[in-house]
Order: C-alpha cells, then structure tokens, then sequence
C-alpha cells in the first residue's frame, strides 16, 4: 500500500501548489528563526507572538480590539467582545503546554481549550454539543454537522493525529483547523479552538517550536471575506478548494512571521 492511500493527509501535500507553500513557510520560518535577536531574546519575542496572535484570533471572532488595548486591559469579564479577547488570550496562554497531551489525545486537549475559553464550567463546557443546542460562531454559518457527524468526524481526526504521518506540518495544522471549523463541535468558541489547535500543530511539529509565527495574524491580517472564502474552499473537498485553504494558511503563518521579525527589528533598535 502506498503511504499515500494509508495517510490521506500526505496525499494533501501533493495537490497543486500545496509543496510551494509548504517550502515558502518553511524559507519564512528559517529566517526569523535566524535573526540574530532570537539568539538572546527569543522568550520575549513569543510572548509578544502570543498577544498579537490573541488578538487576530479574537477579531475574526468579532473582537477587533487595537493591539495596545489588548496589551493594557485587565479585566475581561464584561461585555461579549471583552469575553473573546480573554477568550484568546487564556488560549494562547494554554496552547504550548498541552503539545504532549495532543499527540496522545487530542479530543482531550480540544475539551480542555473549550473549558480554557469558556473560563467557567456550565453544562456544555468542554464536551462537543448535542443535537438541537445552539452554536455561537460569528464568522462561520456552513451547514452545521449533526452531534453524530461531529462525533465520528473528530474521532477520525484523533486518530489521524495520533498515527502521525508524513503529511508537512502546515497541511496537518491546515486539516485540523478547517476541520474544527467545519464541526463546530462545541456551543461556543470554535473558531478560536481551531485557530489555537492550528497553533498546537505548528508548535508541536517543530515547524515552530518557540511559538513565534502566529498565524492568527495571518489570518485576520488578510481580513474576514477572505478566511471564510478559503475556508468555503475547505468544505468543497474538491482539490482546488484544499489546495486554496492550505494555501491560505500558509499565508497566514508567512504573515505572522513578518509580525515577528517586525517585533525583532524594533527589539534590535531598542525601540520596543
């Protein structure tokens, strides 16, 4: 049997196009990982990836709050946009402690992360929802998978997660975070999951171990209108709609790798 027919996410990797961004990311990664500042100061630079990756996360979750505002606020219970940007931040916060946890048990981590989102526990924290209750996602309305679709569909995903496989980093964290979208598995909070989870994957893979490419930026950079265009792409299956959504979150890990040498010049010219 070919590696291709037992890892369908390798077979992703070879749609048109798909190993040109894989290399691009790849060329992008190297680069700030090679600047001279990461030598010295590599632990401020992913704590300031992590806020600015809270922050894009949030804004396509209908939070756009201006970098400075997120950096100074406290307090986040109030109102629902201050409850998303905590959301995202108490995310990003958790993300790379769980990176052994996901290779054993992912549905685990995604509970947890639901758990970490919501800030509290209530009756559908931290498990995927039952039929007929609601689903708050502003930026996604697909068609909304029944609980046994949503059920089957994440235990594939699991195990595709646990067998490992050939597939390159960005395809896999491409896979898991349209996935998660299309699912919308919990009451709550999805879209910030599946961005967290596309983290843990880049993370985890050693693509990113320093956690200072965030993609959220990326994503929220090239604007809501185009996240949920290469997201359509992703529910399509088709081969040009695959390739698209990799594509884009390809971009969108080259774009957070821009913010961070940004981060690093101005690191540089003690000017931050």
């Amino acid at each position: 049997m070919s590696t291709h027919a037992s890892d369908p996410l390798a077979a992703l990797g070879s749609l048109p196009g798909v190993a040109d961004s894989v290399d691009s990311v790849r060329k992008a990664v190297d680069r700030v990982y090679g600047h001279r500042i990461m030598r010295r100061r590599s632990t401020e630079i992913t704590a300031e990836a992590a806020l600015r990756g809270a922050r894009g996360s949030a804004a396509l979750s209908g939070a756009d709050w201006a970098l400075e505002e997120v950096r100074r606020r406290t307090d986040f219970g109030g109102d629902p946009e201050a409850r998303v940007v905590g959301a995202a931040l108490r995310l990003g916060s958790e993300a790379g402690q769980l990176l052994s946890i996901w290779r054993q048990s992912p549905l685990r981590v995604l509970a947890r992360l639901h758990l970490v989102a919501s800030g509290e526990p209530s009756d559908s924290t931290g498990r995927p929802r039952h039929d007929g209750e609601t689903v708050d996602e502003p930026l996604i309305d697909g068609p909304l998978p029944d609980a046994a679709e949503v059920e089957g569909r994440l235990d594939g995903l699991a195990r595709l997660i646990i067998a490992g496989g050939d597939a390159p980093a960005l395809v896999t964290a491409a896979v898991v975070h349209g996935e998660l979208l299309a699912l919308r598995p919990f009451t709550s909070y999805n879209g910030l999951i599946a961005r967290t989870a596309e983290r843990i994957v880049l993370i985890g893979s050693g693509l990113d171990p320093k956690a200072i490419c965030p993609a959220e930026v990326g994503h929220a950079e090239q604007g809501a209108e185009a996240y949920v265009t290469a997201f359509e792409g992703y529910l399509s299956g088709t081969a040009e709609g695959m390739a698209a959504w990799i594509a884009h979150c390809g971009r969108s890990v080259e774009l957070g790798v821009r913010e961070s040498t940004a981060v690093c010049e101005a690191l540089q010219r003690g000017a931050a």
